[in-house]
């Protein structure tokens, strides 16, 4: 009962479905495994679980990462609802530095996203009563936390549900991207957009 791995949108990123057994009862799948991760050069030593409920669709939360020495590799997935999962590649050295890539979590398709170490990441809520849960490779260090707002014109990221978009007044805070590190790249480069359908 393998995990089925696809190369996500991003450099370092895997989008991870499923493989269920399903019966009468419902179905049972295997959601991660050290062996099927290290044979692909992903973190395997995970260190805290987090859980959010979200009350409302069209909440979004981020978009987060952590610096350096504290930087955090993500397996997030849904387990109740649904939502819109994005993340930002913030690697300088990476092919795709400044692009962003986004696709649905839910319930009901059982898919997570792996996130790289340096990648900003985010989601919406697209029902009511949404809860994500997320393995992280380091712990939470509060000094090392670092955002970038959810409507950066740099990213451009096309957000299912904008005009009722419900956002916190942390997450509003955060500075532009390039207030913070400048960008020496042409337009095109930085607004490649790679989604999944």
């Amino acid at each position: 009962m393998p995990l089925i791995f696809s190369q996500g949108g991003l450099a370092g990123s895997w989008v991870i479905d499923l493989e269920r057994r399903a019966d009468e009862r419902g179905y049972f799948a295997r959601g991660f495994c050290r062996t099927e991760f290290g044979d692909r050069g992903l973190v395997t030593d995970f260190v805290q679980a987090n859980i959010a409920r979200t009350a409302h669709k069209g909440t979004i939360r981020g978009l987060h990462f952590q610096i350096v020495p504290a930087q955090e590799a993500k397996l997030v997935r849904c387990g109740r609802g649904a939502l819109w999962d994005v993340i930002v590649d913030l690697r300088s050295d990476s092919i795709t530095y400044l692009n962003w890539y986004g696709l649905e979590l839910s319930d009901t398709n059982g898919r997570q996203i792996y996130v790289p170490e340096g990648c900003a990441h985010g989601y919406q809520t697209l029902v009511d009563d949404t809860e994500v849960s997320y393995l992280v490779s380091t712990c939470y260090s509060p000094t090392h936390e670092r955002g970038i707002r959810w409507d950066d014109p740099l990213f451009n990221i096309q957000w299912p549900i904008v005009s009722t978009a419900d956002v916190s007044l942390k997450d509003r805070a955060w500075p532009d991207f390039t207030a913070v590190h400048p960008v020496s790249c042409d337009e095109n480069s930085a607004s490649t957009i790679r989604r999944r359908p």
